[in-house]
């Protein structure tokens, strides 16, 4: 029984929120213009204005000449129902409350004069009337929520029904459920129009999303591989300080103490950087390795630039080298870069370019080294690519995250160039030592 008493309570709740609830949906005269067609522009607007004056001049002559009904009055009734489907176009709920207020003037009008043996009048919606409330109801549809259209209809077919039904007239053509059955036809059809362009819109944008979140990803994907990468480098590097503070006392002949506790501190701190750095280099290696790449390989140097340009070859790219400046050897983060830039341009040129041919140029200047990759039009139509399209994005970064720059576009009509500069922060080391291999290993 308690539960019987808590589900009746709950709908006398909400029966007694809908007063409020119409309120809010119907009682306002916010603005909600309709926004043009994508295709035609205004000219839905215009069709509409059209349609207004047709329901003007047709609406007038129906309640004076057929109605009866005075003809500056009949002009204004007609004006009203013109109006209101103008108005709709930017406030659809005071436009349909303007409309059938004017249908409500209109349909007491008429019976008011209207006469037990004249001839039958549609009532108490006129054609010109059901037209125009038609287009005010489509027109609240499209924009407003289907549950404020449902009550706008609902309402609409409870004024036709109190004033054919209920108050009722002589002698008249009935019309209230020839246009109930079309303005709940105009409902349907507008919500439906409503709810596409809605998911469309939504499509759209999770389809932006969806987009900006791979990119996002393959930003991300693509710095954890040049951290992996760079990670090796820093892990030489750090090698060979240990190395030297462990070498150095013995250098020197009768070092002093103080010399000796430094350089076992930098020792020992090298080792364990050293220790941590390979504890990181575990995890970022737990991912799969690139393509026909050890995951404990040592990382490339221009030094396997020829090796790169003959495996290039063999896979059927006609590639040329040429070298200008005096060749020396770079920061390892630099000769790293390049390679990667080089192998993944002549990747792109193998995978979008099939016949084509490229040329990679390598220039030393004494602030840095510009490496450029350009390549003809293809002479075939690519196969479909299973790659994720952003090869440009990593190479782009390594460009930026040593300071230079990176630009990539059309070349030569249909060929494609990508031109990189890597500025060297630092004069190339010139220890023996910096000579170990660069694995990461002491």
């Amino acid at each position: 029984m308690s539960r019987l008493n808590g589900v009746t309570d709950k709908g006398a709740g909400h029966v007694r929120r809908w007063p409020g609830v119409l309120r809010d949906d119907l009682w306002t005269a916010r603005a909600d213009p309709l926004p043009p067609s994508t295709w035609l522009r205004w000219l839905p607007h215009g069709v509409v204005c059209l349609a207004a004056f047709g329901v003007l001049l047709g609406d007038a002559a129906q309640l004076n000449d057929n109605g009866g009904v005075d003809p500056g009055f009949a002009f204004l009734i007609a004006l009203a129902q013109a109006g209101a489907m103008v108005c709709a176009l930017w406030r659809p709920i005071p436009a349909w409350w303007m409309s059938t207020a004017a249908m409500l003037v209109g349909a007491f009008a008429v019976r008011a004069v209207m006469a037990a043996d004249g001839d039958k009048f549609t009532w108490p919606w006129s054609a010109a009337g059901i037209i125009a409330h038609l287009l005010v109801l489509l027109l609240l549809a499209l924009r407003a929520r289907t549950r404020v259209a449902v009550e706008a209809l609902a309402l609409t077919a409870l004024a036709t029904y109190a004033v054919q039904g209920l108050v009722g007239a002589t002698n008249y053509q009935p019309t209230g459920q020839l246009a109930v059955i079309l303005f709940t036809v105009a409902v349907v059809l507008g919500s439906a129009l409503r709810g596409r362009r809605e998911a469309r819109a939504e499509l759209g944008r999770q389809t932006t999303l969806t987009a900006e979140e791979r990119a996002r990803r393959t930003l991300l994907e693509e710095r954890s591989r040049i951290a992996r990468e760079l990670h090796d480098v820093v892990a030489h590097h750090m090698s060979v300080i240990s190395i030297q503070a462990q070498v150095a006392p013995h250098l020197v002949q009768d070092p002093p103490d103080e010399l000796k506790e430094n350089l076992a501190g930098i020792r020992q701190n090298a080792v364990e950087a050293l220790t941590e750095l390979r504890r990181v280099l575990d995890v970022l290696r737990s991912e799969h390795p690139a393509p026909g790449e050890r995951a404990d390989a040592p990382q490339p140097t221009l030094d396997r630039l020829e090796a790169l340009v003959r495996n290039t070859r063999a896979a059927g790219l006609t590639v040329t080298t040429e070298i200008t400046g005096e060749r020396r050897p770079l920061p390892s983060g630099v000769e790293l870069s390049a390679y990667r830039i080089v192998q993944e341009a002549l990747s792109n040129v193998l995978r979008h370019a099939p016949g084509a041919t490229a040329q990679v140029t390598l220039a030393y200047d004494p602030r840095g080294l510009r490496v450029t990759v350009v390549n003809t039009g293809p002479d075939r139509e690519a196969p479909p690519s299973a790659g994720a399209g952003h090869g440009l994005l990593g190479m782009r970064e390594r460009a930026v995250m040593l300071g230079g720059r990176l630009t990539a576009g059309p070349w030569a009509g249909r060929g494609y160039k990508v031109d990189a500069y890597l500025p060297v922060s630092a004069p190339p080391a010139t220890d023996p030592l910096s000579r170990l291999p660069q694995d990461g290993t002491a």
